[in-house]
């Protein structure tokens, strides 16, 4: 059986966006958070506690995500989100921010795979016997295409799930997705795989499906914050209507107007937003502009209104790409 999951993007996927996606939507397993990054103190910031507290995630399955290299804080924080009602989290090897990578953490971490092995070492020898779950998402590698070492590091330990970006951190998001480097985790029968990667409409997941037959789990990152109706067109449902993207972005900006406290909090997250909806219409560069430009909340909602009263949703089929 096919699981469509959404993965973490800084800024836009909290947890209004998580709660209109399931509300909406549906087709979605589990959501993951944007990662948290507690420092040696072992503490979460504002941000983090509100985008892992049970009460703003109502209705949907949570990954909690850690971005570190320290096992210790690694441990704590399964703990600490164990409490909280979340029996999974999920470490961070695929990041390749600039600022991340210089402190050798997400993609940067792979450089190191025996620092890794050793991680991972500690790690399960803790949480295991506690019954908490530990799923990965990684890169393929940093300058180098590590997939064949990489396998038989993750295949030496119970991740619970592996979820594998094909590209190396210096292909950042751009350029094609490596396949052939897929197979190698595909080809090895890792337990609970999944596949993320320029999912952006069916033609791209019909490739990457019909290419892996036996992959059933796929995360769907910028082609899902572009069609929030997009784990429910892959499944066989309707495809997404102007109707239907309105309510939600509704529900997404109310949502982050109460959480946020107000206007001035919530219009660059909202604007984030629309650097990937907005490419949903066609011919509406124009309305597009008004939307970016306003900064009061009622030149907003008037702007929002003109383009879903005069804009056209791009015709059924045409995929949409951010590399």
């Amino acid at each position: 059986m096919i699981s469509f999951e959404a993965a973490p993007m800084e800024g836009i996927t909290d947890p209004p966006f998580r709660r209109a996606v399931a509300e909406i939507f549906g087709g979605i397993d589990r959501f993951y958070t944007p990662f948290a990054a507690p420092n040696r103190n072992c503490s979460l910031k504002t941000r983090e506690k509100r985008e892992t507290a049970p009460e703003n995630n109502s209705g949907v399955v949570l990954v909690p995500q850690i971005l570190t290299t320290d096992p210790e804080i690694m441990i704590w924080f399964a703990r600490e989100m164990e409490k909280r009602g979340w029996h999974e989290v999920n470490l961070n090897l695929g990041c390749p921010s600039p600022t991340v990578c210089s402190h050798h953490k997400g993609s940067a971490f792979l450089k190191d795979l025996e620092t890794l092995d050793a991680f991972f070492d500690r790690v399960f020898h803790v949480l295991e016997p506690e019954g908490v779950r530990i799923s990965v998402k990684t890169r393929i590698g940093y300058e180098e295409d590590l997939s064949e070492q990489l396998v038989k590091l993750f295949n030496s330990y119970p991740i619970s799930e592996l979820i594998v970006h094909p590209r190396l951190r210096s292909d950042f998001y751009k350029g094609p997705v490596r396949l052939p480097s897929f197979g190698i985790f595909y080809e090895a029968k890792i337990p609970a795989l999944c596949y993320n990667g320029d999912i952006c409409g069916k033609d791209s997941f019909s490739e990457i499906s019909g290419r892996f037959p036996e992959t059933e789990r796929f995360m769907l990152g910028r082609g899902l914050v572009s069609n929030p109706a997009l784990a429910r067109e892959l499944s066989g449902g309707t495809d997404l209507s102007k109707e239907e993207l309105k309510r939600f972005h509704d529900r997404v900006f109310e949502d982050r107007l109460y959480d946020l406290e107000g206007f001035s909090n919530t219009v660059g997250k909202m604007k984030e937003l629309w650097f990937y909806i907005g490419a949903r219409f066609d011919h509406a560069e124009k309305a597009l502009k008004e939307i970016r430009k306003a900064g009061r909340e009622d030149r907003y909602r008037a702007a929002v209104q003109a383009l879903f009263d005069h804009g056209d949703l791009k015709k059924t089929g045409r995929e949409v790409s951010f590399s």
